[in-house]
């Protein structure tokens, strides 16, 4: 199943009243495993950084400028986000809401609610009301995020592709993966002595059973798979 996970960096936190999507970092996943293929753009939001967005992610409004608008990177977006993958982000609804809003803005149709995979949710499904920021999710699961010193994209998708892996299971798909191991191991069995029983156990069946099983087999005829085999049956 081909999984787009990503994230994104903006001005602010409400893209209906005027901020706008700063970067865009999108991680393209094969049943949990990352295949290499990212997306990755700056993008000018042809407006001002406010100084909280950039203490976050260290975006100024000047190194932006030199960058490309979204009406100008929208199609390659579309492109690799494709139209059925699902999207998986963290607190999903915060980026979708921004991505719409920038789509509406080009005249580009809205990316549909039900492709969406929030993996804030599923955490607080799994870890209950534990912290599940994704830095918490990280230490939690052992993930390295020692890069992560502030908010970046890509950085973000890239550890959210690792985090998702163990919210839906570990990844399980690796092992098919995995080399085979032709190594020859060498290991000492201890022989096991086995007792025989001095005599059999007496016999279970009757001669009534006997008769009855014989009169059984003559009923079912000359071609009965019971007439493989000669004599009567052991009686014990």
């Amino acid at each position: 199943m081909r999984e787009i996970i990503f994230d994104t960096e903006t001005t602010g936190l409400d893209a209906l009243k005027g901020d706008r999507v700063v970067e865009i970092g999108c991680v393209e996943v094969l049943n949990s495993i990352p295949t290499g293929q990212t997306f990755h753009v700056y993008i000018n939001p042809e407006r001002d950084m406010p100084d909280e967005a950039f203490r976050i992610h260290g975006l100024s409004a000047e190194f932006l400028s030199g960058h490309k608008c979204f009406r100008d990177i929208v199609d390659d977006f579309l492109a690799f986000v494709g139209e059925d993958s699902r999207l998986v982000a963290h607190n999903a609804m915060f980026d979708f809401g921004f991505l719409n809003a920038e789509l509406e803005r080009c005249g580009k149709p809205a990316l549909l609610r039900d492709r969406i995979v929030d993996t804030l949710s599923l955490a607080r499904r799994r870890h209950g009301f534990a912290s599940n920021r994704l830095d918490d999710l990280c230490a939690r699961y052992g993930i390295d995020n020692s890069r992560r010193t502030k908010h970046g994209a890509l950085l973000d998708a890239e550890l959210l592709a690792e985090v998702y892996a163990e919210l839906m299971g570990g990844r399980q798909a690796s092992l098919v993966l995995a080399p085979a191991d032709t190594r020859r191991i060498e290991i000492d069995v201890e022989e096991i002595a086995v007792s025989v029983r001095p005599s059999p156990l007496a016999p279970r069946l009757t001669e009534a059973d006997l008769v009855a099983h014989a009169g059984f087999v003559e009923a079912l005829g000359d071609k009965a798979l019971w007439r493989a085999y000669d004599g009567p049956p052991a009686r014990n």
